[in-house]
């Protein structure tokens, strides 16, 4: 009976063990393992992910080139599965760990207490600044920056459109399918519509959301729908292929994100953004080999090779990439701000002060002024590295709302 008794206690801690982490993994190496770090990376999804891919990607990248070890944990809920799994990961030696989705954040502070000896970092999170942990950090880039460099690519081909006689001025109207109603959603809707309508001065937008980051059959809905809106472009904050897969059926140019779709979608393909996330896993990889600390929030920019563009597709208008380079060196130079506020309104008036929710609260209420030296300081030096842009400007519908 004991030797039964062994067996059944094995095999239930073995079932238990999986329904804690129902997810998959994958492991690399490099000969010498550099100082003995080794590091490890948390996705909410699996490479099927546009976003997720995004990340793994730049995460290979950042340790291979240290020549350090890794494990990759995929298809990660934001649950208490994401707390499992880092504890998993710090239990298997990681001394950096990353998590990828903004659900993960709770999760992942709670590990970060457990082991003050490791270092925690986390995308799109909101709470490093305020939490109080030395081993806890958030990371993000100047996306809305890529994305308004994407937004002239769009509006440069809805101006092709017009002076083609295919629609006129007043039907330039885009599309947008969203995830969430979130800030970081809303900040890149918004900087993509701004800039194209720095080229395009007729153009609207409609967004619709779909409460999720993947659901391929939600995303290419919800693109159809915004066709179905007499919208003549469409770009995306989600993650699958559901939205450019809808674009390329209907013959609609499309603006990806997080990477080319001119495979899938040859004749619609015009350009995406993404964040390069390589750049940042190499600075935390330096510093903690270094013995130096990381910035509790980093934000990464055009300069440090963290916001980039793909190549163009062949839906994009001759002159494209001569405008977006324009752009860009203003942009860089700062001559040019996304969010100036001379650019849009709000319920037909300019801004000249807004009290955005920076240090995040249950009650959501404002406690930074975000308006400097005429823009919108999204994501300024000495802020959370999280977008906090949450304004609805005039010139874009919502179709609804997700939270």
């Amino acid at each position: 009976m004991k030797k039964i008794s062994k067996f059944v206690a094995l095999a239930l801690a073995c079932v238990l063990a999986f329904a804690l982490c129902a997810c998959s993994s994958e492991a690399g190496s490099a000969n010498g393992n550099k100082g003995g770090l080794k590091a490890g990376l948390i996705c909410l999804h699996d490479e099927n992910s546009t976003y997720d891919l995004n990340f793994i990607n730049g995460f290979k990248e950042a340790c291979e080139k240290a020549g350090i070890e890794y494990l990759i944990k995929t298809s990660v809920p934001e649950g208490q599965e994401a707390y499992d799994v880092a504890c998993e990961l710090a239990e298997a030696g990681c001394g950096f760990i990353f998590a990828d989705s903004f659900g993960h954040e709770d999760y992942i502070i709670k590990a970060a207490k457990e082991y003050p000896e490791i270092e925690f970092a986390h995308a799109t999170g909101t709470q490093a600044h305020t939490a109080g942990l030395d081993n806890f950090h958030n990371a993000f880039a100047n996306i809305f920056q890529g994305r308004y460099l994407a937004g002239i690519a769009a509006g440069m081909k809805i101006n092709e459109m017009i002076d083609n006689g295919e629609i006129t001025a007043d039907q330039a109207k885009m599309g947008y399918v969203g995830a969430f109603t979130y800030a970081e959603v809303i900040s890149g809707y918004t900087s993509f519509y701004l800039g194209a309508k720095s080229v395009c001065p007729s153009v609207t937008m409609e967004v619709t959301f779909t409460g999720s980051w993947y659901d391929e059959t939600a995303e290419k809905t919800g693109a159809q729908t915004l066709i179905d809106n007499g919208c003549v472009l469409i770009s995306q904050h989600a993650d699958s292929m559901g939205a450019p897969t809808a674009c390329e059926t209907a013959g609609v140019p499309n603006v990806s994100y997080n990477g080319s779709t001119a495979a899938a979608c040859p004749n619609t393909f015009i350009v995406s953004s993404r964040i390069n996330w390589a750049p940042y896993f190499t600075y935390c990889i330096n510093a903690i080999q270094n013995g130096e600390k990381i910035a509790t929030d980093w934000n990464g920019t055009l300069e440090t090779g963290s916001v980039v563009l793909t190549d163009l597709g062949s839906a994009a208008v001759e002159g494209t990439a001569d405008a977006i380079a324009a752009a860009q060196a203003k942009i860089t130079s700062g001559e040019l701000h996304v969010f100036d506020i001379s650019t849009f309104t709000v319920n037909g008036e300019k801004l000249t002060s807004y009290m955005a929710d920076v240090d995040t609260d249950p009650a959501y209420e404002g406690d930074h002024e975000a308006i400097v030296d005429g823009y919108f300081n999204e994501s300024g030096d000495g802020l959370r590295s999280a977008p906090f842009f949450n304004l609805q400007i005039d010139g874009i519908s919502l179709l609804d709302a997700k939270y």
